[in-house]
């Protein structure tokens, strides 16, 4: 029995433009472009988080100084 993989919408549209030949540096830009993109939406995401729960600096200090024990459950 065969499974069928689906693309998604973005990676149809990369195969259009990878059907084209491009220079290595060009490559790299696009890649570059595509991490920035992911980049600015992973910090905007983390912007909303921030206001949302009313975070300040002084709650990110308080964090590094928790101490979290795991318990050893073996």
């Amino acid at each position: 029995m065969k499974t069928q993989r689906i693309l998604s919408n973005l990676q149809l549209e990369l195969l259009k433009l990878y059907a084209n030949n491009i220079s290595a540096l060009q490559l790299f830009e696009i890649k570059l472009m595509l991490g920035n993109y992911f980049a600015q939406k992973a910090s905007d995401a983390m912007d909303d988080i921030w206001e949302s729960q009313n975070l300040t600096e002084q709650t990110m200090i308080e964090w590094t100084n928790e101490h979290h024990r795991i318990k050893n459950c073996s």
